[in-house]
């Protein structure tokens, strides 16, 4: 299974017995956002077949940050109460404009889940005019077990290591204005710019119009023009580690890997003793 499968390869698959779908849509937590409701969405129509991942819960609770990934064994027992076995083939899709999708990817990789993204999401599988249900599939437990991580993570502590040695190129998926620090952080505590040395691709530039993603060659441009080069050690970061898995998934388009510092600026940006820099990269 690619990593990146279109609709109508889906619409064909939706009855295989090793597949399943998971609506993996989020409520954004930054203030000033609309208000949404991920889990009335998907009551009010999914993918048929498709369950309902709860990306929300799927967090370490015990940690301040917004969003922290949680363990590995939650994310397992997560997916075999979702009816997820050894063998499943897993495809991530989202309702919503933050691709969160992405996001629900790495969260599986952590566990050793390569799962796939449905190019376009719920928007476009309803802009082709496919079906949609309002019925919650029964969802046997699944003999899903954890394995060896497939996605690397950063720590505060190695980001700042990173300052001085430089070995890690760092990607922000953040806004051009919040990246410069035009525009002030709307978490409060946290301050503006962005980490020294960093650059920036705001997530949305991976995508086309009609939420599909753009093609090899173009993320391959989105890259360059950021003075980054996929192939070396890369780093992505945002506000809270949700869109910064865009990155780590453009990457993985392109044949790369690169790591997620979840902390992202919700750490950075409110720790006083950051150097914190301002305007382009």
């Amino acid at each position: 299974m690619e990593a990146l499968v279109p609709t109508d390869w889906l619409a064909e698959r939706l009855d295989a017995p090793d597949l399943v779908v998971l609506d993996a849509s989020y409520t954004s937590k930054l203030p000033g956002t609309p208000a949404n409701d991920p889990k009335a969405d998907y009551a009010a129509g999914h993918i048929p077949g498709a369950r309902f991942l709860d990306l929300d819960t799927l967090v370490d609770a015990t940690d301040p940050l917004p969003s922290t990934l949680p363990s590995p064994e939650q994310v397992a027992d997560r997916l075999r109460a979702l009816g997820v076995n050894r063998g499943t083939q897993v495809v991530l899709y989202e309702n919503g404009p933050h691709h969160s999708a992405c996001r629900a990817w790495v969260v599986l990789r952590t566990a050793g889940l390569d799962a796939a993204l449905l190019d376009g999401g719920l928007a476009t599988w309803k802009r082709e005019s496919r079906p949609v249900d309002t019925e919650v599939p029964a969802a046997g437990p699944g003999d899903f077990a954890a394995g060896p991580s497939l996605t690397d993570t950063r720590s505060l502590a190695q980001m700042l290591a990173n300052l001085a040695d430089g070995q890690e190129q760092v990607a922000d998926a953040r806004s051009a204005a919040r990246f410069t620090g035009e525009e002030l952080d709307p978490r409060p505590g946290c301050g503006s710019g962005h980490i020294p040395g960093s650059r920036n691709i705001p997530y949305g530039s991976f995508f086309q119009p009609d939420d599909r993603w753009k093609n090899p060659r173009e993320i391959a441009q989105l890259f360059a023009d950021a003075g980054i080069d996929p192939a070396r050690p890369l780093v992505a970061t945002c506000g809270s580690g949700i869109t910064a898995a865009v990155i780590l998934f453009a990457a993985h388009l392109l044949g790369h890997d690169a790591a997620l510092y979840d902390g992202s600026w919700s750490e950075w940006g409110a720790d006083p003793a950051t150097p914190k820099a301002m305007g382009p990269a």
